[in-house]
């Protein structure tokens, strides 16, 4: 049975406890914002990543399972998502997705299946 998306794969151990806020992102294609909020607990990792004025000032939630690489130097995020996929998943609002475990799931599906785009994140 694969893992949850929500988990990093088991390459990023070492960012438990690094605080990822204000750390550039970067999907497969370019730049798409910086972190805003993030989670390293187990099951419930992830990224909000305020897209700036490339997407009107949108945020949306990344689940953990979408970063490939980190790189502390550059303090940069990089994920195995596209811009248009990014552009594409639901907008974030921490009410409903923090707390609300149906919405997550939600979430997780359309990152499991990549989306409109397809051949999103595996889960690791």
């Amino acid at each position: 049975m694969a893992e949850s998306v929500w988990n990093y794969g088991q390459a990023f151990s070492h960012l438990v406890g690094t605080d990822l806020t204000g750390w550039r992102v970067e999907a497969t294609d370019g730049h798409v914002g910086k972190v805003d909020k993030h989670s390293h607990d187990i099951d419930d990792s992830y990224l909000v990543v305020d897209t700036g004025v490339w997407i009107f000032g949108r945020e949306v939630l990344l689940p953990a399972s979408a970063v490939t690489r980190v790189d502390l130097e550059d303090h940069t995020v990089h994920l195995d998502l596209t811009r248009d996929q990014i552009k594409a998943a639901p907008e974030f609002h921490s009410d409903e997705h923090l707390a609300d475990r149906q919405r997550r799931e939600e979430i997780a599906v359309y990152y499991r299946t990549g989306g409109p785009f397809g051949g999103g994140p595996s889960p690791v």
